[in-house]
């Protein structure tokens, strides 16, 4: 399944490969890829579920606190 998520106030590029990284290794989550200019995540994920898009979220506010998601 792919998903498209828009981002808000994702600072920089350093930290859009660290979320790249972060979310390519949790479990259900095919690929991840972050345009910074767009300011988008595209996702494949395995299957449409809560519990990994909990732990997508998670992740992003780890690297970026302040960066947003608009599911």
């Amino acid at each position: 399944m792919k998903k498209v998520i828009a981002l808000k106030d994702l600072d920089c590029a350093n930290c859009a490969a660290k979320m790249e990284r972060s979310i390519s290794q949790i479990t259900g989550v095919k690929s991840c890829n972050i345009n910074f200019m767009l300011q988008r995540m595209t996702l494949e994920l395995e299957e449409d579920n809560s519990a990994i898009l909990e732990q997508i979220k998670a992740a992003v506010k780890k690297v970026e606190p302040d960066c947003q998601l608009k599911i």
